[in-house]
């Protein structure tokens, strides 16, 4: 996964969180009981946790992990 791919994705996410669709209505109701805007964030907070685990497993820096914490630089 390049680094344009990653920030486009992240910009999607961060551009579906503002729902200002659904902030007046509490209708329809999702399996008759969870209210349209609930679901909506659940089915968000899914989908982040699926691009981040994706964004981990993938665009992960590999220089970061090949350092031993005694060849690390100090601050």
């Amino acid at each position: 996964m390049n680094a344009l791919l990653s920030v486009l994705i992240i910009s999607l996410l961060y551009l579906l969180h503002q729902d200002v669709w659904f902030w007046r209505q509490a209708r329809p109701l999702v399996f008759g009981v969870l209210p349209i805007g609930l679901f909506y964030h659940a089915a968000f907070t899914l989908g982040c946790a699926l691009v981040m685990s994706l964004l981990v497993s993938r665009a992960w820096p590999a220089h970061l992990e090949s350092l031993t914490p005694a060849s690390r630089p100090r601050p």
